[in-house]
Parts: structure tokens; sequence; C-alpha cells
């Protein structure tokens, strides 16, 4: 192994679909190892994952590393947020846990929002309207649909919240996960005891909230890991908060995020509190709070077009009026859980590039729709959109988020931001620095910046126009016979 200039850590994405472990210098943020391993998601009417798979895949990305895992002093768990991980008394799980795109938990959704004083309250309160991607509306539904699993339950975590004790034998979280639960109330930054109540959860069934920058044990011996005896464990956080971390995020810079799903968000210094519920008024992982606003098809629904159109996720042609509404899973920005996919505008001289493209600026249009939400009034509107996740390479995507937005685009170097994120709240620990403070000095947000483009106002207004017609149709439920 090369030799490193400080300290190593390791720093954990546990996302949808795989696990990716990353050994980094503390001191210069190099990378010194990698591994990854795949986990499986259920398809259907749900969308589910055996949290065993996480810990099986969290195991080989480690021994992928090598010996660089086994000197690390520090590890820290990012892992996708939202997800109902149930354990029972040996802490085994109980069920597969309920992923946050599994969305049969939207009536229950809307019933917790009318039974608990509508909109406005839950989001002074929690600091966000709980759509059915939400731990509570999950639980809800889990009471409602499977009570034996609720009897059986004697633990409630997350999925970065699972993975954390499985390495240190204690049941803890972290205020950033613990914010996109609904259970949280974000004004008092504890667990809110009315609304558990209302939905028949135990707090004591609940993880510790541990503090930013607090230890939240050490490994034990209990497991086959190629770390040492008595490395230290960070809280950890959920995946968008890990990347804004990853980044060194300061407040008003906004970012586009390209994954399985689509976020907006920013570092904000004032508690977010928003009654239309498109913005989730989430914590960060050091002290601010992180609004955000998400959208369930992105990458994913689009690259399903392409392969439907047998093309290449980049043989996009311009368009000539052509709308494609990509809402292949429902969709949560705009809040239309039982909507599917909507084509409109086709003629006989339509192209299949142009189709793919119409996907692009369909699933664009849903997260720049969002952004003005997303940041402070004194935000710097003209700054370049920071573009992550596995879609900011894409040329197509890169272009689309230029023309609709009208905004300089910069994209990272780095790839691996939210692992990155992880591994800097680590070395955190190490150093006492503030983790994004970390990622500053590691420089991950270096990368080329693309100029700003005309916005292109007559596709946004077009694709405005056929949503809002088409609303009937979206939010019908569909007939499940």
């Amino acid at each position: 192994m090369s030799a490193a200039e400080g300290p190593l850590v390791v720093g954990v994405d546990s996302s949808t679909q795989s696990t990716k472990a990353l050994v980094v210098d503390a001191s210069t943020g190099r990378m010194v190892a990698s591994g990854q391993a795949p986990h499986t998601v259920t398809s259907g009417a749900g969308r589910e994952s055996d949290p065993r798979q996480w810990w099986e895949a969290l195991c080989e990305a480690l021994h992928q590393c090598g010996e660089a895992a086994h000197e690390a002093a520090a590890v820290s768990i990012g892992g996708q947020q939202h997800g109902l991980v149930t354990l029972d008394g040996r802490g085994e799980p109980v069920r597969p846990a309920l992923l946050w795109n599994d969305v049969r938990s939207a009536p229950q959704a809307r019933r917790l929002v009318e039974e608990l004083g509508g909109p406005k309250v839950w989001a002074e309160r929690t600091g966000s309207v709980p759509g059915p991607s939400f731990t509570v509306t999950k639980w809800a539904w889990l009471a409602e649909n499977e009570p034996e699993a609720v009897r059986a339950t004697k633990a409630v975590r997350l999925p970065h919240d699972y993975l954390t004790e499985r390495l240190t034998g204690q049941g803890t979280t972290d205020r950033g996960d613990a914010s996109g639960t609904g259970w949280w109330a974000s004004a008092t930054e504890s667990y809110d005891e009315e609304i558990l109540a209302h939905v028949g959860l135990d707090p004591a069934l609940l993880p510790r909230v541990v503090r930013p920058g607090e230890v939240a044990g050490t490994v034990r011996d209990a497991h086959d890991l190629p770390f040492s005896k008595g490395t230290l464990v960070a809280p950890g956080t959920g995946d968008n908060a890990a990347a804004a971390l990853g980044l060194g995020l300061r407040p008003g810079t906004p970012v586009l995020s390209l994954g399985t799903s689509g976020t907006v968000y920013a570092v904000s210094r004032r508690r977010p509190a928003d009654p239309t519920g498109t913005v989730a008024g989430f914590a960060d992982a050091h002290g601010d709070w992180l609004p955000l606003a998400c959208t369930l098809n992105c990458t994913l629904a689009v690259d399903r077009i392409a392969a439907l159109l047998g093309l290449d996720r980049e043989a996009v042609e311009p368009g000539t009026g052509v709308t494609l509404l990509p809402y292949l899973d429902g969709e949560r920005t705009p809040a239309l859980p039982h909507a599917s996919g909507l084509l409109h505008g086709l003629r006989h001289d339509t192209t299949a590039g142009q189709l793919l493209q119409a996907a692009y600026d369909g699933a664009v249009h849903s997260l720049l729709g969002a952004l003005d939400l997303v940041l402070d009034a004194d935000a710097d509107r003209t700054a370049p959109l920071l573009l992550i996740g596995g879609g900011a390479r894409g040329r197509a995507w890169q272009e689309t988020v230029r023309r609709l937005s009208g905004r300089p685009v910069q994209v990272p170097e780095a790839r691996e931001l939210v692992a990155l994120g992880a591994a800097a709240q680590a070395a955190g620990l190490l150093t006492g620095e503030d983790p994004a403070a970390v990622a500053r000095r590691w420089d991950t947000a270096r990368g080329p910046v693309l100029e700003a483009v005309e916005r292109d106002e007559a596709t946004l207004a077009r694709i405005t126009g056929v949503l809002s017609d088409a609303a009937p149709l979206l939010e019908r439920e569909p007939d499940r016979r």
C-alpha cells in the first residue's frame, strides 16, 4: 500500500442498488483503496430489500479494500434515506426493508397529514409534509397491512442506522437521517412523542440521535471485518446529507443530483418549513439545514425510455413539441404517487431521438421547478449549479440542465461524493474539524464549469401546460384488478 500522509478513514455509501467503500487519506483526501458490491430490489407494486444484503455487500466492499481498511482509524456510513428497517429481539430483520421509492403508503400519508392538523402543522412541526417516501407513512402502512410484523418488531431503524449498529452493537442515528422519518421534530430536534403515539410506535424502539462530531461507538469483535478492534465509528447520515458534506457545501450553493432519484438541495442556516410539501425540511449532518426536493424518476426512468426505444442514452435529437413525463414509478415532485408515464404531442415526423430528449426534459423540468423553493431568498441565482450523481457526466443530462436552467453548470471531478462525505465525517472525528471544512480542504468540488446558455422558456412552459391539463389522468388511482 502507498504511504499515506495522515491517518486513514473509511467512508461508505450504501445506496439503493449497491454499497461502495472508500479508504481515504484524512490529510489529503487521496483515495487509497475502494470496493463495491451490489444488492437487489424487488420490482412490482413495492420496493423492498433484505437489510442483510446491505451488510453482506459492506463486508465484500471492505474486503476488496484489503489491508488499507485494516489500517483505518475511523469509519462512517452514508445510506439511502427513509427506508423502514424492522428488527426482532435478536437484531434480525422481521421482514424486508420498505425503501424510499416504495409508494404503497400514499393513502396512509394523506390520512396522517389530515389527522394531525394538515400540511402547515406538519411543516412547522417536523420541517416536512410527509409523503409516501417518509418512514412514518411506511410504519403506518405496515401496521395496517402486516400487524403481525409490527408485533414482532423490537427495534426500528433506517438503512444507515442498521449498518452502524451492526458495526458497533449500539442503536444510533444522526439528525440528518432522523429528519427524514416524519417522527423527528425539527423545532426541538427530538422525537415527536405525539406523532409516535398516533402511529402506535414506542419511542423505546428508536435509536439514539448522536450529535454532530460525537463518536457513535467503536467497531466490535463480533464479525469478520478487516477493521482493527476499537476503530472509531462516526454518526453516519443519509445519502443527501453525506453528499453535501462531500462537496463541502456552504450555505446557498445549489446542488442538482442525478441518480435513481433526482434531488435539488442547498445548505441553509434557516430551519425550512414548506407547507406545500414540495421542499422537505431536512437537517444536515453538521448543525445546519438541508432543504431538499426529490423526484422519484430520474436516470433510471430515462434509461428505461432509451431501452424501450432501442437507443443509447446519449442518442438525443432536438425536440419539436413532443412532451414526455417519465413518471414510471409514480412521482413525488409533483406529488403524484399513482401516476404513470405520459406522452403527448406525437406526430408522424417525431423521431426516437426526440422522444428520448423529451424524457430528459420531463425529468429535469420537475427538478428545476423546485429549485427556487429550495434556495433562500438571498441566494445568488446566477451561481453555478453543482451537478452530481450518476447522470452528471452524461452529455445529454448536462446539456438539458444547462438549457432548461439558464445557469452555468459545474461538474465536480470527484465521483463518490456520498462515500467521500462519510469519509470526511470520519476524518472530523480524528481532527476535530467540521466535516464540510475537511471536504473543502480536500477540494472535492473541483471540476469544469459549463457556461450558461439562454433558458428554454418555451419548453418549460409547454411541459407545465401538459402537466396541468393531464392532472386528472395523473392523479387517478390505478385499477389493480
